[in-house]
């Protein structure tokens, strides 16, 4: 069987007991030091990932993939224009709403909220409401009763609970006979619920569609429609499509423009903690380096030899790249064999030691999640294997190419 020399004497170079059990120490650090590298750039880019998609479903429980609105004002063609949307491939379902900012008071507590009115029956096509709630029920808010629900923080802050009556204040004015005032109505805690977003639970409450337009003395109007598209992740595209559909004459924003910030801020945070955490590949590759120079003098004779025999320079330097590349190959694999494993299983391993140690990690009144949610993605595990393997091929090019330029006569004097 045909073998070519520099793979044949790379491989029985890495293979063989070396006289300096330095350098296979050495040799082991550096091979340790790129799995240990691996491993925890997969666990961490997974736990990351696990988080980012339990906040999306958390924002999205509440929020729509994507909202119509009027740029004009208030929607006064909204039930036909509800029709037409529902028509449309990439909707799955669509409902309308009352949006307003107000004040809500309880005795001596104030706080800020955002109000939506909704349709409790056509908002269970777009959000889930009904499953996050804490306290009550959704059908609670019928047309005329003037039930509010709560988000789960702004009710303790207003010292309320379900039955307890709340002021709501709003921008608009009414006159009256001793002048301008706030409009101002009483609702009735009806439900509580919790998100674990403190962005919800601490500042929106939702009324029944009537209740709010009437609030608004917007009549029939409503602020706008709330959709629920095919795929989350391309809302973006789909809501264009959508636009495009309505003739251009309606503002169509998706999730990502309302969380822009929040979500280009997660995704910062994740790239810069890999080149954080692939320094550690970087430092284990260079360790790699100081192998190979070490092997190179050990084997000084050897390469001479060699030469002498009709290596060319290429083939020399062929085969101490074989040897440190091995060193990658392996590193890399046993990294992502074992990466996978802990970022599968993260979940569970966390759960048995906070058991064993009696010590809880992620307190769910500090970081809203009481567990560690791991997502692997298949694309995360190919860069940071591809990325680790070529460090460990750029790292074997000097060595072996002080190995090339080795002169017999030099290396062979003392011999």
């Amino acid at each position: 069987m045909f073998r070519p020399l520099p793979l044949f004497v790379g491989l029985r170079y890495t293979r063989a007991k070396r006289r300096n059990h330095f350098i296979s120490f050495i040799s082991m650090i550096s091979m340790l030091g790129i799995m240990l590298g691996i491993v925890a750039l997969i666990v961490v880019l997974s736990v990351m990932n696990g988080f980012h998609k339990e906040i999306q479903e958390r924002i999205l429980s509440m929020a729509s993939h994507a909202t119509i609105a009027d740029p004009h004002g208030d929607m006064s063609d909204w039930r036909e224009l509800l029709d037409r949307v529902r028509e449309h491939a990439a909707v799955v379902g669509a409902a309308p709403f009352v949006e307003l900012q107000g004040m809500l008071a309880n005795g001596s507590e104030v706080s800020g909220a955002l109000l939506r009115g909704i349709e409790p029956a056509e908002e269970d096509q777009v959000a889930e409401l009904r499953r996050d709630m804490f306290r009550g029920d959704v059908d609670s808010l019928a047309a005329g009763s003037f039930n509010l629900i709560l988000g789960r923080e702004l009710a303790a802050v207003l010292g309320v609970g379900v039955g307890d009556k709340v002021t709501v204040v709003t921008p608009q004015i009414s006159a009256t006979p001793i002048g301008i005032m706030p409009r101002l109505k009483s609702f009735t805690v009806s439900g509580i619920f919790s998100v674990g977003m403190s962005d919800y639970d601490r500042g929106a409450g939702f009324m029944h569609l009537s209740d709010a337009a009437k609030l608004m003395s917007l009549g029939d109007d409503v602020t706008g429609l709330r959709l629920k598209l095919t795929d989350m992740f391309e809302a973006p595209r789909l809501a264009r499509e959508v636009a495009y559909d309505l003739g251009g004459l309606y503002r169509v924003v998706d999730w990502t423009q309302y969380h822009q910030n929040f979500f280009a801020a997660l995704s910062t945070e994740k790239r810069m903690m890999s080149i954080i955490l692939f320094l550690i590949v970087a430092v284990a590759a260079f360790n790699i380096v100081s192998t190979l120079v070490m092997v190179v003098t050990d084997k000084r004779a050897d390469i001479a030899i060699l030469r002498t025999l009709g290596a060319s320079p290429m083939r020399v330097m062929g085969i101490f790249m074989v040897q440190g590349t091995t060193i990658g190959v392996a590193g890399t694999l046993l990294g992502v064999v074992c990466g996978l494993l802990l970022a599968v299983n993260v979940e569970a391993i966390v759960s048995a030691i906070e058991n064993l140690f009696n010590v809880h990690f992620l307190d769910p009144n500090i970081y809203y999640i009481s567990r560690m949610p791991s997502d692997v993605h298949l694309s995360d595990v190919i860069a940071v294997g591809l990325g680790a393997f070529l460090m460990s091929v750029l790292a074997t090019v000097y060595p072996a190419w002080r190995a090339a330029r080795t002169e017999p006569a030099e290396a062979l004097r003392y011999e």
